[in-house]
């Protein structure tokens, strides 16, 4: 005879749907545990269980810690919706996208991604009992804390009934965000920005695809069309499929610049906001973009998005157009940071400059301005 249910389980939260996914992170969790023992920072596993994890730095240099906390937004109903067509849940993918959208903010300070926390808040319990979904996304988070040095210390899974209620068709989709600390060492390479000056070049970085910004727009316009995320784009891939191509990561990329000693003015993740992001400083600059990637070398959604009816400005204030980092760098700075990313299999483009004068963005390959993101 079945177990009779709690009353706090019939009131929306029940421990036990949601503990095989707790169970999978845990698992997750342990095998991440030496991954930032490359920063000289080591998990104390005396302490380690459901309350948090203790991590302590190993090394004899100066160092800064950093904190930067981060949601993925709308990407993840995506996976929800292709999961009940296709039954493949793409959460490994979803998972990296989480993990890599917090640790590019931290890595924009000079620091290195050491520690991960997770959060999971689903709008009922039964979100929690796929163990499929919940092992493709614990697999995703080990595979790309290896690759970026990070690991896993703790996490939060609630069940919120009165709070989280995802939009039809989707029946359930969780949000997810999650905090990660980094560790700068020495201390002499945190950036923070103060060093960008007029005549300092713009490098970027090519990005994957989508990422993580501009889903709700993806969302909107997939929406209104018959095969909605099965529709075939000219690549092959589905409107879906697409969608969820994950970021590509920028440690590697970042981290080689400063091993090199390259001198760096300021760090910019190309997310919300797409290339009017370039001036997010305060100060009375002009970011004037005199190239971009060839039309070849956009990514085939945003190509889409343009043929669908989305404005170019749109597009380019929204989606990062093809660029997933930036790098601002002094003239004299600017071949080694180009022959540095090279040797580490890594692209930083000559896109621009920046002067004194309005605050804006200037695209010169599309001939169009851009004001400050907000404005």
């Amino acid at each position: 005879m079945p177990k009779k249910k709690s009353e706090y389980a019939q009131a929306g939260v029940d421990y036990t749907m949601i503990e095989p996914f707790k169970q999978a992170m845990i698992s997750a969790a342990k095998q991440t545990m030496d991954f930032c023992n490359q920063y000289d920072v080591e998990a104390i596993t005396d302490v380690l269980h459901a309350h948090g994890a203790a991590f302590r730095y190993t090394g004899d240099q100066s160092h800064i810690w950093v904190k930067t906390e981060e949601g993925l937004g709308n990407k993840n109903w995506i996976a929800e919706w292709m999961y009940a067509e296709t039954g493949k849940t793409y959460y490994d993918q979803i998972a990296q996208d989480l993990v890599l959208i917090i640790a590019h903010d931290v890595l924009a300070q000079g620091a290195m991604p050491a520690v991960l926390t997770d959060h999971v808040a689903a709008g009922d319990s039964e979100w929690f009992t796929d163990l499929q979904r919940s092992a493709d996304f614990g697999n995703g988070i080990v595979d790309i804390c290896k690759i970026i040095g990070c690991s896993l210390g703790a996490g939060e899974s609630p069940s919120l009934k009165y709070l989280i209620k995802a939009a039809e068709p989707v029946k359930s989709a969780p949000v997810l965000a999650g905090n990660i600390t980094g560790i700068i060492a020495p201390g002499d390479r945190l950036i923070t920005g103060k060093e960008l000056a007029p005549g300092d070049i713009i490098l970027g970085n090519p990005s994957s695809g989508l990422g993580a910004n501009g889903i709700s727009l993806v969302i909107k316009r997939a929406l209104a069309l018959p095969d909605a995320f099965l529709t075939k784009l000219p690549n092959g891939n589905t409107l879906g499929e697409e969608a969820l191509i994950p970021a590509k990561e920028c440690v590697t990329l970042v981290k080689a610049l400063l091993d090199a000693g390259v001198r760096i003015s300021a760090l910019l993740p190309g997310t919300g906001s797409g290339i009017a992001k370039l001036a997010y400083d305060k100060r009375d600059y002009t970011y004037t973009v005199h190239t971009w990637l060839s039309e070849d070398r956009i990514p085939p959604l945003f190509c889409y998005m343009r043929e669908l009816g989305v404005t170019l400005e749109d597009c380019v204030t929204t989606f990062n157009w093809g660029i997933g980092y930036y790098v601002f760098v002094c003239p004299e700075e600017r071949d080694w940071a180009i022959e540095v990313a090279a040797a580490v299999d890594e692209e930083l483009i000559e896109l621009g400059v920046v002067s004194e004068g309005k605050r804006c963005v200037v695209f010169e390959p599309e001939g169009i301005t851009l004001p400050p993101p907000g404005e």
